[in-house]
């Protein structure tokens, strides 16, 4: 059995969508695409290319899966951890639109998503990586799917867009196992799964 990481860059009230470009994800007429420019740092593309070197392979939505095809097969990957790892390592793309794929090492999943994923990750070997992705990460935390959160927030309120943990998330608890910030103020964090969501009480006991 081998782990399943979900990372995505988040602002501090949870939106995700089109951190990286104003043409990166406009639906619903989002107007903020590129916010996490400003902030990056060596700091991050740091983490960024630890997190990238644990990888086996990368499980992609389709439109993450477009920008990421239209964007990595032209960069050069000698010397750079997340070009090398995007380009050579398979990649599994779940879409219920696309007919192809034609970026070197990608292939459609066949049949229900989350029995597919159940079998990547009975095998052995390292991470099943997911970045962006956001519908189908969203699939797989509610399938319980998801071993581990490795997130990026980012000092930023956008009030609007697509946002990681949508209207009818399931509840889970998840345990803090790394973290650092960030020159700019964003903070990098990891959490693994913990089970169900445990309550209690502040009130008096009136016995």
């Amino acid at each position: 059995m081998r782990p399943l990481v979900v990372t995505t860059f988040l602002t501090l009230d949870g939106v995700a969508q089109a951190p990286g470009g104003p043409e990166e994800d406009t639906s619903g007429g989002f107007p903020h695409g590129g916010w996490l420019v400003p902030h990056f740092d060596e700091v991050m593309a740091g983490q960024m290319d630890a997190w990238f070197a644990t990888a086996q392979d990368f499980l992609l939505g389709r439109r993450t899966y477009e920008i990421f095809a239209a964007h990595w097969p032209k960069m050069p990957t000698e010397g750079d951890r997340i070009a090398w790892s995007l380009n050579a390592l398979p990649k599994h793309v779940a879409s219920r639109t696309l007919e192809s794929v034609d970026w070197d090492g990608a292939r459609l999943i066949e049949g229900d998503v989350a029995d597919a994923v159940r079998a990547l990750k009975a095998e052995d070997g390292g991470e099943l990586q997911v970045h962006g992705s956001l519908g189908l990460v969203q699939t797989l935390l509610a399938e319980d799917l998801v071993d581990e959160l490795r997130l990026i927030v980012f000092p930023v309120v956008l009030g609007t867009g697509r946002r990681l943990f949508a209207e009818g998330a399931v509840p889970r608890t998840w345990r803090l196992t790394a973290s650092t910030a960030s020159s700019t103020g964003a903070l990098l964090v990891s959490y693994t799964g913990a089970g169900e969501v445990q309550t209690g009480s502040f009130a008096l006991d009136q016995s």
